[in-house]
C-alpha cells in the first residue's frame, strides 16, 4: 500500500504535534493537556501587567488568538512543552514548512538528495535576520551542533539523532567538537550526512520542521550550559519569522509585530496577541466578540463536553478532526514486569464508555500508539475489548498480589483525564485490584513518573506524522518513564527508522504494534478529537493538520466588518 493511498483513504492526516519533549537531548514532551492556563479578565484597552489587550470594532490589523496553556519558552533549543514550540514558530522559522501531513515546502531552505543519505540545504537567498544580517549555512550547522552538544539544555535530540557524528540520543560522538555529518558547503549552502540511508519525510520532518533555527551572531557567543538563563533564550530581539517577539505578560498574553523585512512577505495583519485563559474563559470570550481564533492543538481548547456552546454561536466556523495525540495508562514495567498481568488491565477498562460518554462520541479507542489520524495505523489490530471476568482470570493465573494496593497517580488539569482515572479506579476496584488514587500537578506527576516513583498513572503523549516513537517505548528514552526495556521492540524500532519508504516501513510497524498490545507495555486508552475555531471574517487560523498551521501565518487576513 503506498503511503499516499493510506493517506487518502484516511483523509488528510491531522493535528500533529510534533513537538518536544522535558529532557535533555531528546524530542516530544510526555502531554499535550497540563492546564497552566490563567483566568483572563477585560480590563480595558491598556496593556499594562495584568490587563487584557482589546481590538477595536471593525479592526483589521490585530488578531486575538486563544491560548489555554501559557508558553513554557522562548528558547529554541529547548521547547519542553506545545504552547512554546506553537509561539515560537511566530518568530523563528525553520528550514521547511509542513502544510499538510504528506507535504513539504521551503522555508529558510530546500533539500536535496540523491541517495537518501547526502542532503544537500540550500538556503533562501532572500532570507535575513530581523536586525539585518543574512541567514547563512553557518547559522544552520551552529544550531545543529548546539542540539548534539553534551553540555546543552535541549528538547531537540531526536530531531538530530540520525546525523552522521551523534548517538542515538541525538548527542555529538564524545571527543567531537562538531557533528560529522554536517558540512558548510559556502554561505547559501551546507551538506547533511545521515548514518544510514533513511526515509526523506522522516528526515523533512524531524530536522527540516521541529527544528527552529537560531542566529548563531547573537547565541553564538554564549555557553551552552548559559543559554537557558540568557537574555537571547528568555527575551529573544533577532528574528527570521514573520513576526517579532514585542512581550510576554505572564500568563496573560504574548504580544508581537509584524516583521516588515519577512522574506516570504511582509505579513497582511500588523500586530499579534496570543492571550492566556482557561477553557471557559475561552468560550466566554468568544461569546462577547473578543476573540478570532483559538490556538487549538490542545494548547488552545474548549473542553470537549462545551465544544456545542461554541458551534452554537453565529459567525463562528467550528471544524472537528481526529488528533494524532493519545492518553494511556503508564505502567510501571520494572514493578508489574508480567505482560498477563498487564495485559489484564486492559481488559479492565471499558474504553468505549469513556469515549460515548466521557468524549461524547467525539474521539476513538486506541488499540495502539498510532491513532486513525495517522498513516501507519494498522487498521487490522482492534482494540482488546472490555472483559472484566478475563481480566480477573488473567490476574490470578499471574498469581497477582490482590492485597496490595496499587499507587495509580492522576494529573489534574484536563477534566476528562480526571474523570477516566476515577473511572478506572472503579473498574479495577470491580475486578479485585485495589487502588490508591493519587492526584498531583502535572510537574510533580511528571516527576515522579521518571524517577518511577509510581504503579500505573495517566498521560497524554504527542506524536509526529512520522511513526518513531522511541523516545516513549525504547531502552533509554528521554520519555521513557515507564522503565521499558525490551530488545523485541529496540529492535523493531531500528529497523522502523533504517526503512527509506513508506511501504516498507509500515510493514514494520504494524508488527511493532501487535507487539506493543501483546506485552503492553503501556495501555493506549483513546484519542479525543480535535477542534479547530475561528469566526467566519478571519482567512486563515488553524488547519485540518494543526502542527503545520502557521505556514502560510503571513498570508492571514481579517476581513472588513463595515
Amino acid at each position: 500500500m503506498s503511503r499516499m493511498k493510506k493517506m487518502l483513504k484516511y483523509g488528510t492526516v491531522v493535528f500533529a504535534s510534533s513537538l518536544v519533549l522535558a529532557a535533555c537531548n531528546n524530542g516530544d514532551v510526555p502531554d499535550l493537556d497540563e492546564d497552566t492556563s490563567a483566568d483572563a479578565d477585560d480590563n480595558g484597552e491598556e496593556t499594562a501587567e495584568g490587563d487584557v489587550p482589546e481590538v477595536d470594532e471593525g479592526d483589521t490589523s490585530t488578531l486575538m488568538v486563544g491560548l489555554t496553556n501559557a508558553p513554557d519558552s522562548f528558547n529554541p533549543f529547548y521547547r519542553p512543552g506545545v504552547a512554546g514550540t506553537w509561539v515560537q514558530r511566530f518568530f523563528y522559522d525553520s528550514l521547511l514548512t509542513m502544510p499538510t501531513a504528506d507535504s513539504f515546502e521551503p522555508a529558510l531552505g530546500s533539500f536535496d538528495t540523491d541517495d537518501n543519505q547526502v542532503f544537500t540545504v540550500t538556503i533562501d537567498p532572500d532570507a535575513y535576520w530581523s536586525d539585518g544580517e543574512p541567514v547563512t549555512a553557518n547559522d544552520v550547522a551552529f544550531t545543529l551542533n548546539t542540539i548534539a552538544d553534551p553540555e546543552v539544555e535541549t528538547t531537540l535530540g531526536t530531531s538530530v539523532a540520525m546525523l552522521e557524528g551523534t548517538n542515538s540520543s541525538g548527542v555529538r560522538d564524545e571527543g567531537t567538537d562538531e557533528l560529522a555529518g554536517v558540512e558548510v558547503v559556502d554561505d547559501k549552502t551546507l551538506t547533511l550526512t545521515t548514518k544510514n540511508p533513511v526515509d526523506e519525510a522522516y528526515l523533512s520532518e524531524f530536522l527540516g520542521f521541529n527544528v527552529l533555527i537560531a542566529p548563531e551572531h547573537v547565541f553564538g557567543d554564549i555557553d551552552v550550559v548559559d543559554i537557558p538563563n540568557s537574555d537571547a533564550a528568555t527575551m529573544p530581539t533577532v528574528f527570521s519569522g514573520a513576526y517579532k517577539f514585542v512581550e510576554y505578560d505572564t500568563d496573560n498574553y504574548v504580544h508581537f509585530e509584524a516583521n516588515p523585512d519577512y522574506y516570504r512577505g511582509a505579513p497582511e495583519i500588523e500586530t499579534v496577541y496570543a492571550r492566556i485563559m482557561n477553557g471557559t474563559a475561552l468560550i466566554t470570550e468568544f461569546q462577547a466578540g473578543n476573540l478570532h481564533m483559538a490556538a487549538g492543538g490542545g494548547i488552545g481548547m474548549v473542553p470537549v463536553q462545551d465544544i456545542s456552546l461554541l458551534e452554537d454561536i453565529d459567525g463562528l466556523v467550528v471544524e472537528e478532526h481526529p488528533s494524532f495525540n493519545g492518553q494511556y495508562m503508564v505502567i510501571n514495567n520494572e514493578r508489574i514486569d508480567d505482560p498477563q498481568v498487564r495485559q489484564a488491565f486492559a481488559y479492565a477498562l471499558n474504553r468505549e464508555l469513556t469515549v460515548d460518554n466521557l468524549l461524547g462520541g467525539r474521539g476513538e479507542v486506541l488499540a495502539s500508539t498510532y491513532s486513525s489520524a495517522s498513516p501507519y495505523k494498522d487498521e487490522s489490530l482492534d482494540p482488546l475489548p472490555y472483559d472484566p471476568d478475563l481480566a480477573r482470570e488473567m490476574l490470578e493465573d499471574a498469581d497477582f498480589d490482590f492485597d496490595t494496593p496499587l499507587d495509580f497517580v492522576v494529573p489534574t488539569g484536563n477534566a476528562v483525564r480526571e474523570q477516566n482515572g476515577d473511572l478506572i479506579e472503579q473498574w479495577l476496584t470491580e475486578i479485585g485490584v485495589e487502588v490508591n488514587l493519587q492526584t498531583y500537578d502535572f510537574p510533580t506527576w511528571l516527576a515522579m513518573a521518571n524517577d518511577l516513583d509510581y504503579d500505573i498513572g495517566l498521560m497524554g503523549w504527542g506524536h509526529t506524522v512520522d511513526p518513531n516513537i522511541a523516545s516513549y517505548v525504547q531502552t533509554g528514552g528521554a520519555s521513557n518513564n515507564m522503565g521499558i526495556e525490551d530488545a523485541q521492540i529496540d529492535d523493531l524500532l531500528d529497523q522502523g527508522m533504517a526503512g527509506t519508504d513508506f511501504d516498507e516501513r509500515f510493514a514494520v510497524y504494524a508488527e511493532l504494534q501487535q507487539y506493543l498490545q501483546d506485552e503492553m507495555p503501556v495501555v493506549p486508552l483513546y484519542s479525543d478529537s480535535q477542534f479547530a475555531v475561528r469566526v467566519d471574517y478571519l482567512d486563515g487560523g488553524i488547519n485540518e493538520f494543526w502542527a503545520g498551521s502557521l505556514h502560510d501565518l503571513h498570508e492571514w487576513t481579517i476581513e472588513s466588518q463595515d
